[in-house]
């Protein structure tokens, strides 16, 4: 039922259970578009909807949100928008689909990827809507970009004067704690808008209503669409949720498990594993050996191994030549730390092999928010030191996170 305001109501979370055995959902969780659409899709009685999505957005049987919602007649869908990769997923990393009209359903599919301001505020304007809906999968980390098209589209919308609804998803690799350092505001990009943390510990919702108070000069007519069932310490398998690969290099919970850590090696000359079908769980370049596994190991970090691993990437950094490296194999995932490791394995990478440098343009800064990172490590920095650097800026935004959570 509709709460005061137009909001979904949500009772009470029941007391925990039992503990799931690993790899078992309790009762599924429900996504934040299964309970629009159990209430008859009443938060968009009358309005002419645009839906900000890609091939995430599906219901439990695997059907498209756009696809239900065009043959539903409750709903007035006008519009869909497509972030990076496009609505349907036809594109690979740093491309989208462009303007067309969608073959299965008719509508006008806009491209809203590299675009902010009033620029995409034009696009929603020309589109003819009067809400916009979001709802895309996030992997929960900083640099993945569907976080920032959830920002750039609501700051858009308010300058359009359009409404924005965001259907929620469960972060996949839990909503535990927030991790790593938080962006300077100087080294702004598509990667990391805003000062938050490496890897969030949010939901889509939860980010949005932080983005709302906290940055959006304009704040926009926000509602949000929570989820059942979901509870912060569940990862991925717990929701009882089918997996859609977010992007084409993020093909499996175990992959996001990791990515807001290891994605840092886009921000080196070494591979990060795309081209091979465990990316960011593969890492290396030509001329590693056995003895950056066995450095990375010496550290003892917690929840991971890390196993000397030999691969020849289809595509981007030494395609289809055979690079050597390691494989990540988490054994642990609640004590493992993601940032913590990808700091761990630069370091070592750095020390244990004589060939590694930096990306010419500094990704890394971009990436990690920041050049504290990069001139720690250059300068000798062991782990400790690296991930110390950021302890008083990941309080303080573990504080201001703590205002806008949703979820036990």
């Amino acid at each position: 039922m509709l709460a005061a305001g137009g909001a979904l109501a949500v009772t009470a979370a029941p007391a925990a259970p039992a503990a799931a055995e690993p790899g078992r959902a309790r009762a599924r969780v429900r996504t934040g578009f299964e309970r629009l659409a159990a209430d008859g899709y009443a938060l968009l009685a009358g309005e002419r909807v645009g839906v900000v999505t890609n091939p995430t957005g599906i219901t439990p049987d695997v059907r498209h949100l756009v696809d239900v919602m065009h043959a539903d007649e409750r709903v007035d869908l006008v519009a869909v928008f497509g972030p990076e990769h496009g609505f349907r997923g036809t594109a690979q990393a740093g491309g989208s689909e462009g303007r067309y009209d969608d073959p299965a359903t008719g509508l006008p599919v806009y491209d809203t990827y590299l675009k902010s301001g009033q620029a995409l505020a034009d696009v929603f304007a020309a589109s003819g809507v009067d809400t916009v809906v979001f709802d895309i999968q996030d992997a929960g980390a900083r640099f993945y970009t569907y976080i920032w098209t959830l920002y750039d589209c609501m700051a858009a919308a308010a300058l359009a004067g359009k409404r924005f609804v965001v259907l929620d998803r469960p972060n996949p690799v839990s909503g535990r704690a927030a991790l790593g350092p938080v962006l300077d505001r100087a080294f702004a990009t598509f990667v990391g808008r805003e000062p938050i943390a490496q890897a969030h510990g949010m939901t889509v919702a939860e980010l949005a209503l932080l983005f709302n108070a906290e940055f959006l000069d304009r704040p926009v007519e926000l509602e949000t669409v929570r989820m059942t069932g979901w509870r912060r310490a569940d990862f991925f398998d717990a929701t009882g949720l089918p997996w859609v690969p977010p992007s084409p290099n993020m093909p499996t919970p175990e992959t996001a498990l990791v990515y807001s850590g290891t994605c840092l090696f886009e921000g080196t000359n070494l591979s990060e594993g795309r081209g091979t079908t465990r990316p960011f769980e593969l890492l290396g370049a030509e001329g590693v050996d056995r003895r950056w596994a066995e450095a990375a190991n010496a550290l003892e970090l917690p929840g991971v191994r890390f196993r000397e691993a030999y691969f020849a990437p289809t595509f981007s950094k030494f395609q289809g030549r055979t690079v050597g490296g390691v494989q990540l194999h988490v054994h642990d995932r609640e004590a493992f730390d993601p940032v913590r490791t990808g700091i761990g394995l630069l370091v070592t990478a750095r020390r244990s092999w004589s060939g590694f440098a930096w990306r010419a343009d500094r990704w890394i800064d971009k990436l990690t928010g920041s050049a504290r990172v990069r001139t720690l490590i250059d300068a000798g920095a062991d782990t400790d030191e690296v991930t110390g650097a950021w302890a008083a800026d990941l309080a303080a935004f573990r504080a201001v996170r703590r205002e806008h959570l949703l979820y036990r």
